[in-house]
């Protein structure tokens, strides 16, 4: 019988996001990039400053190139709840067994809520400090009466006394999952996801086969959805490139451009507490840590998929920093599709970015909120290239910022997704070389290193999965652990020969 749990196999991962990747690789990306040019071009002419066309007549010319931008919204509003939901039970399921996930498990839960909450710290920080939306125009972008009576209802529940508190936090978890869902109550949500993927790791394989299966189903079919609505991503941000530059002119690019360093900068702080923390654990050296992993972020860099090259973040982290086979094929396929702090940095810069834009008053609340829904919305954002733009809706719902203000940065975030799918991984590396330094081990490195390559063997010979213990045994990846054997006999020989 099939374990249920190879459904969110790393391949079958990968063979999800197959067609967004052809997409973005079909020069998505410039088409965006010209879209937004041209929207540049038209806003400006369009603009009242230019004074080439009648007010009146720009208006209705804006009202109708802006319709492709409210299909996309319309459309993204319509499937990040599924998307969500089965991205993060599926996510969560995939630590294989409740014994794993009691004992390295609970260690890699609390690393990845550590390091995930530090990077939205850090994101938050750099927004707060910089401030990129204040060189937005002021009054140039403006509230709905609905989002604007969103976030005075947010204030007006600002004075929560102790006695109110327990009453809050009850109310984090949905009593009615559907009213959550027409609410888009996207905490709740994630919550909600969160309990059944614990849920489904605890019960027998045959009973969460089902449900695992028709989440598989769901996300396929929400991804193929993904890949249509990217199509209308040029025109989306042509029509609302122009609408922004008629309200604010030329002006609006200085924001935008202050954003974009922003977030550089904050990503660069991200990879340096890395470096810290391999040097306080692991007791490698900055220098040598951020030489090990060049060429794997040079490679993420590259195919914008965390998914992809999670063989080559095995091979950097088993025979780079001598890391467990064991540990690696349980902590990296769950941190490509878990561990996204670049992601969840991402959503801090660019919420924070819009909220100034927009002119709303940040509060203790408000960042308390973001920082809850980054963190679940991250453990819920597949693996797949031009996906976390459309999570960023989940987040910015959380603290009443309309979704039209993703227009700001669609058309910059394809080159920002690069650096963030970069840090991405290094983040998966240091997470598996932590857990493995930090967990007690029955079997020494080379003893394990035997054992798979002894698997191997058979494996070849027979042509069939080899029944183990591990529930991660035949896993298509553990390639790695042979070209790791192979390190381990050259440094042997090398030691022996003096």
């Amino acid at each position: 019988m099939v374990h249920p749990l190879t459904l969110i196999h790393p391949r079958n991962l990968k063979h999800l996001s197959h067609s967004l990747q052809g997409l973005i690789e079909s020069q998505l990306w410039a088409k965006v990039l010209l879209g937004m040019v041209l929207g540049l071009a038209v806003g400006m002419v369009l603009s009242p400053g230019a004074g080439l066309v009648p007010p009146a007549i720009a208006e209705v010319v804006s009202a109708w190139v802006v319709l492709p931008g409210n299909l996309f919204l319309t459309i993204i509003q319509m499937i990040v709840i599924p998307l969500v939901v089965a991205s993060v039970i599926r996510g969560i399921a995939a630590s294989g067994s409740t014994e794993q996930l009691r004992s390295t498990g609970v260690r890699l839960l609390g690393y990845f809520l550590f390091t995930t909450t530090v990077a939205i710290t850090i994101g938050i920080s750099a927004a707060l400090i910089i401030a990129p939306g204040s060189y937005i125009p002021d009054g140039s972008l403006t509230l709905s009466p609905a989002a604007t009576a969103s976030i005075e209802d947010g204030i007006e529940g600002e004075a929560l006394d102790l006695a109110e508190l327990p009453t809050a936090l009850v109310n984090l978890l949905p009593a009615n999952p559907v009213t959550a869902a027409v609410e888009m109550n996207m905490l709740q949500i994630v919550l909600f996801s969160i309990i059944l993927g614990l849920a489904l790791v605890s019960i027998a394989p045959e009973r969460s086969k089902p449900l695992l299966e028709l989440l598989g189903s769901v996300q396929s079919v929400v991804m193929r959805v993904v890949s249509w609505v990217m199509r209308l991503a040029p025109y989306a941000v042509f029509g609302f490139i122009a609408q922004v530059t008629m309200q604010t002119g030329f002006d609006a690019l200085v924001g935008i451009g202050v954003y974009v360093v922003t977030l550089l900068t904050a990503l660069g702080a991200l990879l340096a507490f890395y470096a810290s923390v391999m040097a306080a654990v692991v007791h490698i050296s900055p220098w040598r840590f951020f030489g090990l992993v060049r060429q794997l972020q040079l490679l993420a860099f590259s195919t914008n998929s965390s998914v992809a090259v999670m063989p080559v973040t095995m091979k950097t982290a088993e025979e780079g920093f001598g890391v467990r086979p064991s540990t690696a094929q349980f902590v990296v396929p769950i941190g490509a599709t878990v561990n996204m702090d670049g992601t969840a940095l991402f959503h801090g810069v660019a919420t924070l970015f819009l909220v100034q834009a927009y002119g709303i008053d940040v509060s203790i609340p408000m960042l308390l909120a973001l920082v809850a829904t980054a963190i679940g919305a991250s453990i819920g954002t597949p693996a797949t290239p031009g996906v976390g733009i459309i999570i960023l809706s989940v987040v910015l719902g959380s603290v009443g910022v309309p979704l039209e203000g993703i227009a700001l940065i669609v058309g910059v975030d394809r080159v920002l997704e690069l650096f963030r799918t970069a840090t991405n991984v290094t983040g998966d590396v240091v997470a598996t070389s932590v857990i493995d330094t930090v967990t007690p081990h029955g079997k020494t490195l080379e003893e394990e290193i035997v054992e798979q390559t002894e698997l191997e063997g058979v494996q070849e010979e027979t042509g069939e999965d080899v029944v183990t213990s591990d529930p991660h045994a035949g896993h298509p990846v553990a390639g790695a652990a042979h070209r790791a054997s192979q390190f381990w006999t050259h440094m042997q020989e090398r030691i022996r020969g003096g």
